[in-house]
């Protein structure tokens, strides 16, 4: 830690501290895997125009440079991680999987994986390979026989995009999320992989593994120094709230972690796609639930779990972060145009410093509601990378922000 109290270690505490370092995922080839015969299964409710996606991305990646941000690009850092004979060979391992293709056609796929130079592996286990890329295999395959040529062997990545969701860093710890679905699941093993072999954080501790019961960062909102928040809905279990609680206290992380139950459908995938936080004691909320939200409070007892409520959030929130109130940003909104807001990440802002966000420029009201309320809102464009459902906050996992 320097003299102005940053610090070059990966080191989040809380979701509003200046932000000095944050992981993005540059969208690639695997966006243009996206048909409308897959999407669904991928996860995007529409086709992305891939090049948009990009020049908008490169566009967000641009702000934050500009804010003294140094933005690590998730691709180059697989690539470098694939340099460590170790990482490549637990690559392999982890992306094939022969109950799916079968014994002949895994292992021709690990043989080919394991000559290919660490830019063309890091493409494959991105952009994922279509049977009629396989290499070919001895013998002959049902498996092949079966399938169309165009279906994936080795299933595209295009959510990686969000790279919030596969980890998040508490303290000087990473988390590294069980993602729920299965089109995803994919997603943990490259950010383990980073996390376990890159020298960027060697000295880095776990908090969280990716083999535990399900947990995404999308749900996991740091509302101050020893205060968590975690979305229990579609994506992350009851269970995975529990054991991540646990996890918290035992690493003494966290004194209090509640567990918020959100609803479980396409429009609150996560807790921050209704609820982020934009000042240390200011959250943007979905008007909708603002009364409604509620929160189980769990806390360390004699080596276990005390678990009480459910309470109000907004209130239990606040007593929990020792404050008389958390703020909310009333939108004011309709319900129309809230519901329209809330669908296209409006309350999915990302936290530069205190009082001061990133949001999609489409969100006119939200964004002019939040300037009102003493909010600087950095406007970016997100037309196409809307289309998987995720925002500024989605797209980005901080790893060091300074401390309050």
């Amino acid at each position: 830690m320097n003299e102005s109290g940053s610090t070059t270690e990966p080191h989040v505490r809380s979701e509003v501290g200046p932000l000095r370092a944050v992981l993005l995922h540059r969208p690639g080839n695997e966006l243009k895997r996206l048909t409308p015969r897959n999407s669904d299964q991928l996860l995007f409710d529409a086709i992305p125009w891939v090049d948009r996606a990009q020049a908008e991305h490169d566009a967000f990646a641009e702000v934050l440079r500009a804010r003294g941000i140094d933005v690590v690009l998730l691709h180059e850092l697989l690539i470098e991680t694939l340099g460590d004979p170790r990482a490549r060979a637990a690559a392999v391992l982890s992306a094939v999987d022969e109950r799916e293709i079968g014994t002949d056609i895994a292992d021709a796929l690990r043989s080919h994986l394991s000559t290919v130079d660490e830019k063309a592996l890091a493409e494959a286990l991105i952009a994922g390979m279509t049977f009629e890329e396989l290499p070919t295999s001895e013998g002959d395959s049902l498996v092949r026989r079966m399938h169309l040529p165009h279906d994936f062997a080795l299933t595209p990545l295009p959510n990686l995009l969000f790279t919030r969701d596969s980890s998040v860093w508490v303290g000087d710890r990473v988390a590294v999320a069980a993602l729920a679905m299965p089109a995803r699941r994919r997603e943990s093993a490259i950010t383990d992989l980073i996390y376990a072999y890159h020298p960027r954080f060697s000295r880095s501790g776990r908090a969280y593994g990716a083999h535990s019961a399900p947990v995404e960062g999308g749900d996991v909102l740091l509302l101050a120094p020893g205060v968590v928040a975690i979305g229990v809905g579609e994506r992350t279990t009851p269970a995975g709230a529990e054991s991540f609680a646990r996890s918290m206290f035992a690493d003494d992380l966290a004194h209090t972690v509640l567990a918020v139950p959100i609803a479980q459908q396409r429009a609150s995938i996560h807790l921050d796609t209704v609820c982020t936080m934009v000042a240390e004691d200011a959250v943007v909320m979905y008007p909708a639930i603002q009364h409604s939200l509620t929160a189980y409070s769990l806390r360390p007892k004699d080596g276990g779990v005390d678990v009480s409520g459910p309470e109000p959030f907004l209130r239990s929130a606040a007593h929990a972060m020792g404050i008389d109130r958390l703020r909310v940003i009333d939108t004011g909104l309709d319900p129309v145009t809230a519901e329209r807001e809330q669908w296209e990440d409006g309350n999915n802002t990302l936290a530069l410093s205190p009082g001061v966000v990133v949001a999609y420029e489409r969100n006119v009201e939200t964004n002019s509601r939040l300037e009102a309320a003493g909010i600087e809102v950095v406007r970016i464009s997100g037309s196409e990378l809307g289309t998987g459902r995720g925002g500024p906050r989605c797209m980005s996992c901080p790893i060091i922000r300074e401390s309050l």
